[in-house]
Formats: C-alpha cells, sequence, structure tokens
C-alpha cells in the first residue's frame, strides 16, 4: 500500500524514542523508504547509527548535514512524501508553535508546508500544562495533526496521561494520511460483520463459520481512505487491529439491525452515506429462546427445534439517500451470479459483492475474489489479500458512484 512511499520521522528527545525504532521497522517491512532527523538531545538516548542501520539511510544531524546533496533540512522536506515527529517533547512542542527553530528538526517542520503527524510523549504535569496545551491547540491550526497521547504508568514511574501512542497506531495513522482520498474523506460509513447469533437458550446458539475478517479488513481500508466508520459486528467475530475503528459488539441479528438502521438514519449527509452489509447474518432464529439451560432429560432423545425465519437486514434498512452495498457468499458456481443479480434487484441494493465459496476460498481464509454486480456494469476484482481488495473495491466504487 505505501511501497516506495517517502517517509520522514523526526527524532526528539525522550525515553519514547524506542517505540520510533519499531515504527521505523514496520514501514521498512512495507518498502517504504524512511530517512531521520534527530534533535541533538535525541543522540542521547539512541546514537544516529542504530536509526540509520534500521532505515537504511544516513541520519540528519548538525554533523552530517549536507548542502552537496539532498541532506539538508530544505531538500530533506521536499523528498518526503510524510513527515512525523514522534516522540515529540513538551520543549518541542512549544518551540514549533512558537516558531522558534534552533535545531535541525525543528528547522525541517517549519520548512516542511504539507501535513506533519506529531505524536507528543511527555510526563502528565509537562502535556497537561496549560502553555503545552495551548501550543498543540496552536499547532492544529498550522498543518499539524496530534495523535492523543496514552494513559499508563511513565519511565518517571507516576501514572498518567503523556505516553506515546504505540507505534501500530501511529502506522495506521501514516497510512490513512498517505491514502487518504477527498472521495472518502469525513463520508460517513457504516458495515456490519461477522456471523450473528441466535440464543436457543443461555448457553446454547445456532451461528456460522464467518470470521469477520472481510468486514475488519473492509473497515481497515475505509480508515486508510479517510472515512467516518463504524463497524458494527458479532461479538464472536474478529476484532480491528485500528484502535481508532469504532467497533459496536452486538450478538443477534435483531441487535445488528436496529444498530445499523440507528447509526444510518443519525448521519451527516453533506456527502452521502455508504452502507456494506458484510456479514452473514442468521437467515433463521428459533422460535422461542429458553431461559437458563435446557436439559436433555426434559428434551429427550430427540430434539425437534422450531425455527423461524430471522429478519432480513438489508431488506429491511431505509436506504434512502444512502448507497448500499450486499455482500453475498455462494456455493454454487453454476448460479451465483444469477442469484447475486436476484438480490441486487429484489432488495434494491446499489451493488452486490459476489463471492464464491470452495476449498481454495473458505470462510477465514486471509485473501479473496470478489466480482461486483451494479445495474449497469460486473466487474471482476482479482484475487488478493482482503485488505488491497476492499482498497480495490473503494476505488472501483467511487468510480462508479462519484458524487
Amino acid at each position: 500500500m505505501i511501497e516506495n512511499k517517502n517517509i520522514l520521522v523526526g527524532v526528539s528527545s525522550s525515553i519514547a524514542i524506542y517505540k520510533t525504532l519499531e515504527l521505523i521497522r514496520l514501514f521498512i517491512k512495507a518498502h517504504a523508504n524512511v530517512r531521520v532527523i534527530m534533535s541533538p538531545s535525541a543522540t542521547k538516548f539512541i546514537t544516529p547509527l542504530t536509526f540509520e542501520t534500521i532505515s537504511q539511510n544516513k541520519v540528519l544531524i548538525e554533523s552530517t548535514e549536507s548542502w552537496a546533496d539532498d541532506n539538508n533540512h530544505i531538500a530533506i522536506g521536499k523528498w518526503a512524501d510524510l513527515f512525523i515527529i514522534a516522540p515529540a517533547t513538551a520543549n518541542t512542542i512549544n518551540k514549533l508553535s512558537n516558531g522558534i527553530a534552533d535545531n535541525l528538526l525543528l528547522q525541517s517542520a517549519i520548512a516542511y508546508p504539507d501535513v506533519k503527524l506529531l505524536a507528543p510523549a511527555a510526563n502528565t504535569n509537562m502535556i497537561q500544562n496549560p502553555i503545552t496545551k495551548k501550543s498543540l491547540e496552536i499547532l492544529k491550526e498550522c498543518n499539524f495533526k496530534i495523535l492523543n497521547t496514552q494513559t499508563k504508568e511513565l519511565a518517571c514511574k507516576d501514572v498518567g496521561d503523556g505516553a506515546m501512542v504505540e507505534p501500530e497506531d501511529l502506522y495506521h495513522f501514516a497510512i490513512r494520511e498517505l491514502l487518504k482520498d477527498e472521495y472518502w474523506e469525513n463520508r460517513k460509513v457504516v458495515l456490519n460483520g461477522g456471523g450473528t447469533i441466535e440464543r436457543i437458550d443461555d448457553i446454547r446458539y445456532i451461528s456460522n463459520f464467518s470470521s469477520g475478517k472481510m468486514a475488519v479488513s473492509l473497515a481497515t481500508a475505509l480508515f486508510y481512505k479517510g472515512a467516518d466508520i463504524t463497524l458494527v459486528s458479532s461479538v464472536s467475530s474478529e476484532k480491528p487491529a485500528i484502535n481508532a475503528i469504532e467497533n459496536i459488539r452486538v450478538e443477534s441479528t435483531k441487535q445488528m439491525f436496529n444498530t445499523c438502521e440507528t447509526l444510518i438514519k443519525s448521519a451527516n449527509i453533506t456527502k452521502k452515506p455508504y452502507f456494506f452489509g458484510v456479514a452473514a447474518v442468521s437467515d433463521y432464529t428459533p422460535s422461542i429462546s429458553e431461559n437458563g439451560k435446557l436439559k436433555k432429560e426434559d428434551i429427550g432423545q430427540t430434539w425437534n427445534l422450531e425455527l423461524k425465519q430471522n429478519i432480513d437486514i438489508l431488506n429491511s434498512l431505509t436506504k434512502e439517500s444512502i448507497y448500499t452495498i450486499g455482500f453475498k457468499a455462494e456455493m454454487d458456481k453454476d448460479n451465483a451470479k444469477s442469484n447475486a443479480l436476484k438480490m441486487l434487484n429484489k432488495k434494491s441494493l446499489d451493488g452486490v459483492c459476489l463471492n464464491i465459496l470452495d476449498e481454495g476460498n473458505k470462510f477465514g481464509s486471509d485473501s479473496n475474489q470478489i466480482e461486483l454486480l451494479t445495474k449497469n456494469k460486473q466487474i471482476v476484482l482479482d484475487k488478493s489479500d482482503k485488505v488491497n481488495l476492499s482498497l480495490n473495491l473503494l476505488n472501483t466504487l467511487k468510480e462508479e458512484f462519484h458524487d
């Protein structure tokens, strides 16, 4: 996703500097190019050689700045697609907000004209000091995006706010900044996922083998594109790895429907919202759900469990002023497409993502292939891992439903 993207990482003097090494490792693993600027005090925690080894690029410090190439505080910013300052100490934050540029890191940040991600790290009293808080507010108005600190035990042994965001979360926010798309940015999107649970009693239930991976992958792709996402997923399905994704956990199909319907009706319609019906909902539910645990002695040798047809979420949702995209899993290859087209028309959907299950494409797999069916087109999206497949789907929908 971020292969060959150029990421500039500024490092100031904090014990949280060890997290930056892990962040750079994640970028390198994703085949991005990374260069590092260190403040003079940061070199007291970790040597430039450590960052050069992991990034495979020369670190910019006072002794290495060169005007014979691009290893200087002006040219390095022109090289970068994204500038991250992590960790950003209270000293760095307060200097930046006042336009002070007395080291190369600050000079590079002030010279860089585009959005910068800033990950603060400081003692609780320092991060909550009114001066620092005011500085962060100023920086928000000056092309900085501030990532929230964490509350935990700090290096000074105090327990409180001030710990730097975890590398994995910062990594996801960086991808979001690199991949954000004006079409999807700030657009409200609701999606459901996983296999719903229908209680027989307080111990037993009816469900299916859906893992919820496709819904999580689609939510991840939507986050990267900048959308305002809520994932409504079953309690048994996978959770998003990105903590910033709102994830509401429900149990039954009825609970899932009510939650999705409420979210859709309350959506801001500055941009037309989307609903993705990815969940493998139970088609039937027990006619009666018993309290407690049914005893086999009371049931007998055979058990005739009476079921009734469940609510159809896609068919029942309010679809006015939203795009509605359904997902359909089929095992009958011969009739899969005709069944998907019937679903498209019968449920008044804008699109159906057809997924044919077989030995090479099972529930819970990490890759997938789908065919997007709309009223006008039928587009096969090549098999790939589910996040990249989801990004491909979002790009395709943007072309199909540009508004």
